[in-house]
């Protein structure tokens, strides 16, 4: 039941990746495809989150996961086993990031006929999948507490590019020094327009509020 399909996917040898990006965006949205990019740092919750969310989407939408990964499939595996949603596992062969015709290579490989909704899981990284566009519809940004506050600021392309925040694991914010109305004023002063869910994946808090933005995103 865990068999996982995995590709090596490679990355173009064009430079025009924006040029690239703009035109699967395009051919996603004609599909009635909906594609997002999800990104964070390694240990964020990324897939904690992804399964807790496709658990209250599943029954209303098709949904499809790329999971990128240097070189394991473990977290594919869990959302195979705990989600009914078609997976593949992508390897970068060490890329620390993924372009658009890398995620295109996933997508067919993987298949996307009758999907409604998809989601790369992209490498655990802050710096390196920033800079390159995939194709998405929708940028998620995972932060966890554990991390700390201070990750917009050392890291600013990021939330510049997120569409979706998501301050994660909101359950340890007793134990840690994590001031999250501060980190979210930070993150509007970069980004205006990013719109900022205070969630736990492992506790199951706030991702109805997730779930149903993601439902208004893609029925208007």
């Amino acid at each position: 039941m865990n068999d996982i399909d995995i590709l090596l996917v490679k990355e173009s040898i064009f430079d025009n990746n924006n040029e690239r990006a703009s035109l699967l965006r395009d051919e996603l949205k004609k599909k009635k495809l909906f594609f997002v990019n999800v990104m964070s740092s390694p240990g964020a919750g990324k897939t904690t989150t992804l399964i807790s969310l496709i658990k209250k989407l599943e029954d209303r939408y098709n949904i499809a996961v790329m999971e990128a990964d240097i070189d394991s499939d473990f977290d594919a595996k869990r959302i195979k086993s705990e989600t009914k949603a078609r997976v593949i596992q992508l390897h970068t062969g060490g890329m620390c990031h993924l372009d658009s015709d890398m995620t295109r290579q996933g997508m067919e490989k993987m298949g996307i006929e009758g999907i409604d909704l998809c989601f790369l899981e992209n490498i655990g990284n802050l710096v390196c999948p920033a800079e390159f566009d995939t194709g998405a519809h929708l940028n998620m940004v995972i932060l966890s507490v554990p991390e700390g506050d201070d990750k917009p600021v050392k890291y600013p392309l990021m939330f510049q590019v997120a569409d979706f925040v998501l301050i994660n694991k909101i359950d340890t914010l007793p134990i840690f020094d994590f001031n999250i109305e501060e980190c979210s004023r930070v993150i509007l002063k970069r980004n205006p327009n990013a719109k900022i869910f205070k969630v736990s994946a492992l506790k199951d808090e706030g991702i109805d509020i997730l779930a149903n933005e993601f439902v208004r995103r893609m029925e208007k």
